[in-house]
């Protein structure tokens, strides 16, 4: 017998071996589910859905600073600029 016939007996043995597992295991599968009956479903139940009853916020409006404010802002922040310049 020549080596390449040794190897193709080989994986032919190896192949029915195979099949007949995957046959076992299908016959104690099908076994299995015969011995534990039909399976009940259970019923869905769906949820109510519950309105919510969210209140929405009011959006409040920026309030501008007058010309006289803004003009004490900037000349504060001037000089904090000044400071941190003169370090």
């Amino acid at each position: 017998m020549s080596h390449a016939s040794m190897l193709k007996a080989r994986r032919q043995s190896q192949k029915h071996k195979r099949e007949l597992e995957v046959a076992a295991k299908l016959a104690k599968r099908l076994e299995k589910q015969a011995l534990a009956g039909p399976v009940i479903k259970k019923e869905k139940v769906k949820k109510e859905k519950v309105a919510s009853d969210t209140v929405k916020p009011e959006k409040v409006k920026k309030v501008k600073l007058s010309k006289e404010e803004q003009g004490k802002k900037d000349a504060k922040k001037a000089k904090e600029d000044a400071a941190k310049k003169g370090k």
